[in-house]
């Protein structure tokens, strides 16, 4: 099988069930942020960090599988003509959002409690860390308003809404283990 099809060469994608639709369609571009998210998740995980967290972001890059599975799939398909779903895997659901709030709170207890907002940044692998938590968020986004047309599993937002948490407390934790700084962010009082 050759990678390249060529029938997207007309601006089309076809989703899950064979229904094509534009490129720039809200469903790819959901999915297309998912994966770019995936993407930067295994960019992390690359790095020399604890083997525990590598785990736990292998465990989240197969769930995001999931989830752009999902996402790639036209609700008028999700049912095959024998009644059974087209999707035949196992959703995300309150397993492995249980398994991103146990692993949040886990961390947690090891940081120091946050007094205020923090400047993202003090090492390049907790910098990773919110690159892919604020692109979490904007997958979070966009999915809302595709679920807002074309409803899915709602477990799906439920888990993306989870996972920047867990970026964001893994950032933390990471500055902890790696000794960066954390600095943080103490608006300036207007002159009075």
């Amino acid at each position: 099988m050759k990678i390249y099809t060529k029938t997207g060469d007309d601006g089309t994608t076809g989703l899950f069930g064979g229904t094509r639709v534009p490129k720039h369609h809200i469903r790819i571009d959901s999915y297309g942020t998912v994966d770019e998210l995936n993407s930067w998740i295994g960019l992390i995980r690359d790095q020399d960090i604890d083997p525990i967290y590598q785990h736990q972001l292998i465990a989240i890059q197969e769930h995001l599988f999931t989830v752009g599975a999902i996402l790639a799939t036209n609700p008028e398909k999700k049912m095959l003509k024998n009644g059974t779903e087209r999707l035949k895997i196992t959703k995300v659901g309150t397993n492995e959002i249980n398994f991103l709030e146990n692993a949040i709170d886990t961390m947690d207890t090891q940081l120091p409690q946050m007094t205020h907002f923090i400047l993202p940044g003090g090492h390049t692998t907790v910098s990773y860390c919110h690159i892919a938590r604020t692109i979490c968020r904007r997958a979070e986004r966009i999915s809302t308003l595709l679920h807002e047309n074309e409803p899915f599993d709602k477990n799906v937002l439920s888990f993306l809404n989870r996972l920047s948490d867990y970026l964001f407390v893994l950032a933390r934790k990471l500055s902890y283990d790696l000794q960066a700084n954390e600095i943080k962010w103490v608006p300036k009082k207007k002159d009075q």
